[in-house]
């Protein structure tokens, strides 16, 4: 019998498992048109790759291969206190995980904005935060615009979601699916939802393509893959930025795919974080060395890694990404300088 230590982490784990039961089939996910990618039901990979089931999850969790986080780990830059707008060039800044502010052409737009203390279902268990977001939510600019990938906690956290709603009344861009997890009973709430390949514009020049990824959803029971996940290419002050998401590698078309739209990525948002086992997450998460893979098939200019450091999801040791991905890019042959492992409140500015 499992104790309560293990019963909490298991319960933390959960959304990392995509359960095949008939139970978790739940209601029709919207009148959305049959695709590669859905079949009228449930969304999916084009190349369906096998979910993994309760087993595999029971498998992993009592492994022992877990390398414990410390209780804390700080990120060695300030707390960032961003300008109203930025009007020329391009401002990023990590808030933690996978949230970050993009300032440009005089917008201001977050994504996967996560300030709450815990990427979970449950107030006292599942993963905690390590480190305090990279920005006060207080000294947040105005929000025009939130892009919101997919519906996992440590993506989808709707209690930031609300407190950005009520205080600027952004537009919320997100896959098909999701506007009923972030809308919840609030019906004041600007929200389009769009496919893989759908274009949104966003006002001031500025617009985002939903792209293609290799992941999966779910809120709870009965909700897996009734909403879809998507990567991101934001166009904006004549700058072109592509966020991964969630994502695993597969064969990579999906980044090639990106590259294909994009006539030239300034910077990439790749996710370095969350890899191991690597028989659990090669499905769903990219480690280090396909990060760099990725940013080589982009094109990109430049990239910052994230989903590490915050948020314990898998064995890995908190600072095994950074190691990693920079062995991976001196195994490439590539400037450290153009893939930065980001902290919390670390700032990256391109004139």
């Amino acid at each position: 019998m499992l104790d309560r230590r293990a019963m909490i982490k298991l319960v933390g784990a959960l959304p990392l498992l995509a359960t095949t039961s008939a139970s978790a089939q739940g209601a029709a996910a919207g009148p959305y048109p049959v695709s590669d990618h859905f079949d009228g039901e449930r969304f999916h990979n084009p190349d369906n790759a096998p979910a993994k089931g309760l087993r595999d999850l029971l498998r992993w969790q009592w492994s022992g291969e877990r390398t414990e986080w410390p209780e804390g780990y700080p990120s060695p830059f300030p707390l960032d206190r961003p300008p109203s707008r930025v009007d020329a060039g391009l401002r990023v800044v990590l808030v933690g995980h996978s949230s970050f502010l993009i300032q440009g052409g005089g917008l201001n737009i977050l994504v996967d904005p996560v300030w709450s203390e815990r990427a979970s279902p449950l107030a006292f268990a599942g993963p905690r935060r390590r480190n305090v977001p990279g920005i006060a939510f207080d000294d947040l600019p105005a929000i025009d615009v939130v892009l919101v990938s997919h519906n996992h906690y440590d993506h989808l956290d709707r209690a930031t979601l609300l407190r950005v709603f009520e205080r600027d009344a952004p537009l919320f861009v997100t896959p098909l699916g999701n506007d009923r997890v972030i809308r919840g009973r609030e019906r004041g709430m600007r929200i389009v939802t769009a496919d893989w390949g759908d274009g949104v514009e966003l006002g001031q020049g500025a617009s985002v393509r939903l792209e293609p990824a290799r992941h999966w959803s779910t809120r709870g029971p009965g909700s897996r893959n009734r909403a879809l996940w998507c990567a991101f290419t934001l166009r904006l002050a004549g700058r072109t930025v592509y966020y991964a998401g969630d994502t695993g590698f597969g064969d990579g078309a999906q980044f090639r795919q990106a590259a294909a739209n994009a006539e030239a990525i300034d910077l990439a948002l790749l996710p370095i974080g969350a890899y191991a086992p690597r028989w659990f997450m090669q499905d769903q998460h990219i480690n280090p060395a396909e990060a760099v893979l990725a940013f080589e098939i982009l094109g990109a200019k430049h990239a910052l890694g994230c989903h590490w450091g915050t948020f314990q999801l898998t064995d890995e040791a908190v600072d095994a990404p950074a190691r990693e991905l920079a062995a991976a890019l001196q195994a490439r042959g590539i400037a450290p300088e153009r893939f930065v492992a980001a902290r919390p409140g670390q700032v990256w500015t391109h004139a």
